[in-house]
């Protein structure tokens, strides 16, 4: 995939509203320029954390990637990176193996690139003519509270409450459909750069039935793309666990990203 520097993929976790909003969480948060790249670096006590970073320029060997990380593990604590593309050697002790990624690519014909079932419940959905309410005030904090008894009742790991509050306000598009006078369906989006990521989802029994979720994900694509979004990153893929929601993500025609195995650094 060729990109420009002002079109390249950036991991929301090495970006400016993910910073923000872990600065209010109480974390601490620095930002390292390094040796052909920078790294958004969370400390919290004794550990040092670097989720999908460093983000390196064009060109640096794993070589160099890995001298620049046990840089960084040279402090009183414990260092610990998940890197966007794999990286290993001496002093570098994998600890989770790599997840992957669904990255839906904007650009060119995104209806041609939709699975066949995709596309065909996205069609049943235009046709029942679903309308969506845009960044309501008070849309985060509902959608907050509604996907908190969502993930409680499914009992999957989600991210602390305040930390979704705590993202900046300009960088959050959300989505709303409503049944019956009440929100039954909802999706927040962060966008950072060129690129947009999923950040939570809520649907409620009305939604499930209706694909009220590809439609809402469909305009929100084409939303984010008009204003001048490259890249959406729709989150992990998990096909054993979570066969349905993989197959939901991929059937955008987003392509997977392997990511690094999450790694304990050693100083060096």
């Amino acid at each position: 995939m060729d990109t420009d520097a002002n079109d390249a993929f950036l991991p929301l976790q090495q970006s400016a509203p993910y910073a923000a909003a872990a600065r209010l969480s109480g974390a601490r948060v620095i930002e390292v320029d390094l040796v052909g790249g920078r790294a958004l670096v969370v400390e919290r006590g004794r550990v040092r954390l670097i989720s999908r970073g460093p983000v390196w320029v064009a060109g640096v060997g794993v070589a160099d990637r890995r001298r620049a990380l046990r840089r960084l593990a040279r402090w009183p604590g414990v260092t610990v990176v998940t890197p966007e593309a794999a990286v290993a050697g001496l002093g570098l002790i994998p600890l989770v193996t790599p997840m992957h990624h669904a990255v839906w690519d904007l650009a060119g014909d995104l209806r041609a690139g939709l699975g066949a079932k995709w596309r065909n419940r996205l069609a049943g959905g235009e046709r029942r003519g679903l309308g969506f309410d845009r960044d309501r005030e008070g849309a985060l904090s509902a959608l907050i509270e509604a996907e908190a008894a969502q993930h409680r009742a499914r009992r999957y790991q989600a991210l602390p409450a305040g930390f979704s509050a705590g993202l900046p306000q300009d960088c959050l598009r959300l989505w709303e459909w409503r049944w019956q006078g009440q929100v039954a369906a909802a999706m927040c989006f962060v966008r950072h750069g060129a690129t947009a990521s999923y950040h939570m989802a809520w649907a409620g029994p009305a939604a499930r039935g209706l694909a009220v979720h590809q439609a809402m994900l469909w305009q929100a694509a084409l939303a984010l793309r008009g204003e001048g979004v490259r890249w959406l990153d729709l989150g992990s893929v998990n096909t054993e666990d979570a066969p349905g929601l993989a197959a939901f993500k991929l059937g955008t025609g987003a392509g997977l990203r392997r990511l690094g195995a999450t790694l304990l650094v050693l100083p060096g």
